[in-house]
Order: C-alpha cells, then sequence, then structure tokens
C-alpha cells in the first residue's frame, strides 16, 4: 500500500526571507515533533517564552502557520554580560493535505510547549470493513 503524506514540513533554521518582518528581533523556525494518532496527527513545538494570548496560527490555502511573539522585558538598571541563547520570534509553516479534517483543528501551549490537533477526515481514518458469509 502506497504512503500518502498528510503533511509536509520545511526545517530551515530561520524564517525566510520570502516575508516581511515588521519587528526587529531575530525569528526562528522552532522544532517540531509530529505524532500520528488512529485519529489525529499531533504537532508539538517548542516556543519558550510565549503565551496563549502571543500566539497567531493561521489556515490558507492548506497551509498552516504558527506565529510566535515574545515580548522582551526590560530590566531597568541591567545590561546582559553573557548569554548563552538568543531570543526572538518564531514562525513554521505545515503543507496540509485535504485528509486533514481544517474546520477542527485546535490548539494549546502549556509551559512554552505547543500542541496543534490535526484531526483526521472521517474518509482518511482507518477502519474495520467486516465480512460476511456469501
Amino acid at each position: 500500500m502506497a504512503e500518502t503524506k498528510i503533511i509536509e514540513t520545511q526545517k530551515d533554521e530561520l524564517a525566510p526571507d520570502s516575508t516581511e518582518r515588521t519587528r526587529e528581533c531575530p525569528c526562528f523556525v522552532p522544532r517540531a515533533d509530529i505524532y500520528e494518532l488512529e485519529d489525529k496527527l499531533v504537532i508539538v513545538t517548542d516556543v519558550p517564552g510565549v503565551n496563549e494570548s502571543s500566539v497567531d496560527i493561521t489556515l490558507e490555502k492548506n497551509i498552516l502557520t504558527i506565529n510566535a511573539y515574545i515580548e522582551m522585558d526590560d530590566l531597568q538598571g541591567y545590561s546582559a554580560a553573557y548569554a548563552e541563547y538568543e531570543t526572538g520570534d518564531y514562525q513554521r509553516s505545515f503543507r496540509l493535505s485535504e485528509e486533514v479534517d481544517q474546520a477542527n483543528i485546535q490548539a494549546e501551549i502549556k509551559n512554552g510547549v505547543l500542541r496543534v490537533y490535526l484531526p483526521k477526515a472521517p474518509e482518511a481514518q482507518a477502519r474495520k470493513i467486516s465480512v460476511r458469509a456469501g
């Protein structure tokens, strides 16, 4: 049986230059794990420092785009003496097939981990076919 691609993704380190950004900070492509369950796919991605009010998920022309923004706190009177990682916004896009029930996509974020639930369309779900005696 041929394997059908339900979701496609790219692995660039920085957000593509094809979109113009209005914020002056780095933009990263967060790593993502994709799990397939019987009735849905789950995208799990780390977006540290982001909460539910600063995540924007859009779906247009079968492209699911995640934009997550970090509001940096200015510490009055302090400056960084040493930093091991850079902070910035996050952007990631996934191309969905018609096998995803796009009307019922849901997302949740907890402790900087974003989970996007992509339910499979009924016709894409595995089903048991009964056999009768003939």
